[in-house]
């Protein structure tokens, strides 16, 4: 899969995992088309796809037995990592650290490994 098409799934799964665990309405930006994705996230999905990627690819798959946590938080951290590369002074939920995202917010991560992990296995 390349870059942009690993980009377009970490999208989509995020999409999907805000309407399933986001509580009410989500914010219109949370849910926007990936036509509609501005580049820099566009650049910083395809970079946490690729970093989940060879995380499963060097564990053999193993990394698929970690908990739903721990794969949430694997994917907050890279997802933190694309933030401090893409701003200078992000905003602090962007980098928050995984204690204090909201529990949609942590599902929602988990849910976007799982899914990088079933299309690469």
């Amino acid at each position: 899969m390349s870059r942009t098409e690993g980009a377009r799934l970490f999208r989509e799964a995020w999409i999907a995992g805000v309407r399933r665990h986001f509580p009410g309405e989500p914010k219109p930006g949370y849910v926007t088309p990936w036509e509609e994705t501005p580049e820099w996230e566009r650049a910083a999905a395809g970079a946490v796809y690729e970093q989940v990627r060879q995380f499963l690819e060097v564990s053999e798959g193993h990394a698929g037995r970690l908990t739903r946590e721990q794969k949430g938080r694997f994917v907050a951290t890279c997802w933190t990592a694309q933030m401090y590369r893409h701003f200078e002074d992000p905003k602090p939920g962007y980098v928050a650290d995984w204690p204090d995202l909201p529990g949609w917010q942590q599902e929602t991560d988990a849910d976007i490994f799982e899914a990088i992990e079933k299309d690469v296995s």
